[in-house]
């Protein structure tokens, strides 16, 4: 059972970089029709591509493993009480290995266009990163920072809240999916979005093995870590401490049982 959520997390995690940063590579900036009307997604399309995968992504495996796909999403909910903290390695490792598949293979994809190369500058092959060498708008290092921390942290949020046992099990897909969407809204000009160790890992690693002197992605890597974490970690303690209502809804439970069964002993006596 636990090999198949760790293929769930691979397969869901290479599904959301395939498709978000796909898009972004691939799509984003295609050029313009012969109207010049633009042919790229663009911002818009790229933050609604992250969020139609984990969405769809969610519904088809997340019954399997939980439907993570992000290492701090993973520790959030350890911290959460929602998942043990023992799987959670397996997990993390699972979720980079299915991240950096997809990395590479958007990579092979997009070296079939002639003219194609990785080239040093801000959010090169979907990279995060702050400060003008690694923000797309030259934000700078204690914005990316807040941005990464707060995001996550509401991520975490929705994402509780959205699977807690009073909550519509059938649209939190969806309410996880449209949330994701609107933090690539805030987040893709400061960061260019990461909210997801997985996902900044694998176009980091691919921009430097494959790229022609790019190393900022690599060099700023540890922040896209730290903060989603940290985010996650704050997003979900706060969840736990002041906003869950399970705790409220195992009492009810107790007291429904406990009422059945004087209504049982009465009327067997």
């Amino acid at each position: 059972m636990y090999g198949r959520a760790l293929a769930a997390e691979t397969f869901g995690t290479f599904w959301l970089v395939l498709g978000g940063c796909g898009s972004a590579v691939l799509a984003a900036f295609y050029g313009t029709g012969d109207n010049g009307t633009s042919l790229g997604l663009g911002f818009i399309g790229v933050s609604l591509a992250f969020g139609l995968t984990v969405l769809s992504a969610a519904y088809a495996v997340g019954h399997v493993s939980g439907g993570h796909f992000n290492p701090a999403v993973t520790l959030g909910l350890v911290f959460g009480g929602r998942f043990p903290a023992t799987q959670a390695v397996g997990y993390i490792i699972a979720q980079v290995i299915g991240a950096t598949i997809a990395g590479y293979l958007v990579f092979v994809i997009a070296s079939g266009q002639e003219g194609f190369a990785i080239t040093p500058g801000a959010g090169t092959f979907a990279t995060n990163g702050y400060g003008t060498e690694g923000s797309p708008g030259g934000y700078s290092f204690l914005a990316a920072l807040l941005v990464e921390v707060v995001l996550t942290a509401v991520f975490l949020v929705v994402i509780m809240g959205a699977t807690a046992k009073r909550a519509s099990a059938a649209m939190g897909g969806l309410a996880i999916g449209l949330c994701l969407t609107l933090i690539h809204f805030i987040s893709i000009p400061v960061t260019n979005t990461s909210v997801n160790p997985a996902r900044s890992t694998s176009q980091a690693l691919i921009a430097t093995m494959f790229g022609e002197g790019v190393t900022v992605p690599m060099q700023q890597l540890w922040l896209f870590w730290a903060a989603p974490i940290a985010g996650a970690i704050i997003g979900a303690i706060f969840y736990r401490v002041c906003l869950d209502s399970n705790a409220d809804l195992d009492e009810d439970i107790v007291r429904t049982d406990a009422s059945a069964g004087t209504s049982r002993k009465a009327v067997e006596s």
